[in-house]
């Protein structure tokens, strides 16, 4: 029988092709494992991650003015505004809850921290939304605000609960952060590139909404006169016909954006991998890698 550990991987595949991306959980047990904890502290915490992440969705909905999470109507389509924020609001003072039932100083410190700066990254997006003279210095705070910060959160926290010595916590945090700068740039990536089902979203969502992402980016800076202008009306003035997005992908593909994209995950996966580095192998270390090699196949 296969040990736990190891279907790792399987699971976070499962996930993700179930349009969840429930991985930052699944970070915290698996860091947590990785460390040589034996206990069960470490899964009520990663309740706590999901709850944080969960209520981010619902109020991401709410300001975005989604109609669709997933490929499924969104909490504020079905129920209206209100009732969303009001129910990410209590997942929010949950997940503190929870922090606080734990009784550790560092969890509570890492936990909110990563809460205050996914709020930080989200009005970030807002701010440079629909603006292609944006900066990839930019994009890059905001995924590390809105993504990586609760990836690098939930990961360290499972060193925390086995009393790991800063140095490990350290390593653990630079695997998330990468870790989960990788996976938005992957999901970026496949937002222009992807088939629904793989995606699990409707493709073209960022798109549509005139989100600033890497692709878009590298596709304005390498593009003609005639090609910015198309950029200009699509992104930044939201004029868009069903022909479009077609178009754009077509851009990103001939400018090399898509398969740079893709590159630069690859990078940040590399960085995910050298930070396990300081771990000796097991079969948790493996999974770790697993769960990195899964998110950057997601664009093959």
């Amino acid at each position: 029988m296969q040990s736990p550990v190891a279907l790792i991987p399987q699971l976070a595949a499962h996930i993700v092709a179930a349009g969840g991306k429930r991985l930052r959980p699944l970070l915290t047990l698996a860091a947590a494992r990785l460390c040589g904890h034996e206990g069960t502290r470490h899964i009520r915490l990663a309740a706590c991650v999901e709850f944080i992440h969960t209520a981010t969705l619902l109020h991401d909905d709410v300001v975005d003015e989604s109609a669709l999470r997933r490929g499924q109507a969104s909490a504020n389509a079905l129920f209206g505004n209100k009732p969303s924020v009001l129910v990410g609001d209590f997942l929010f003072a949950r997940a503190f809850q929870l922090m606080v039932e734990d009784g550790s100083l560092d969890v509570l410190a890492i936990l909110s921290a990563a809460s205050a700066t996914i709020a930080e990254g989200e009005v970030l997006q807002l701010v440079i939304q629909n603006d292609t003279a944006s900066t990839e210095a930019q994009y890059l705070e905001v995924i590390e605000g809105k993504t990586a910060a609760l990836f690098a959160a939930a990961t360290e926290v499972g060193g925390v609960v086995a009393d790991r010595p800063a140095a490990e916590r350290a390593a653990l945090r630079a695997y998330g952060r990468a870790l989960g700068i990788a996976f938005q740039l992957i999901d970026d990536a496949l937002d222009y590139s992807a088939e629904q089902a793989k995606l699990g979203k409707t493709v073209g969502d960022d798109f549509r909404e005139g989100k600033i992402t890497l692709p878009v980016l590298l596709a304005f800076a390498r593009g003609t006169e005639e090609e910015r202008a198309f950029w200009h009306r699509t992104i930044e003035q939201r004029e868009q016909t069903d022909a479009d997005l077609e178009r754009a992908t077509a851009l990103m593909r001939d400018r090399g954006a898509l398969a740079d994209t893709v590159r630069r995950a690859e990078d940040y996966g590399a960085e995910a991998r050298a930070a396990l580095g300081l771990f000796p192998d097991s079969l948790a270390r493996q999974a770790m890698i697993g769960i990195i090699d899964f998110c950057i196949a997601r664009a093959r």
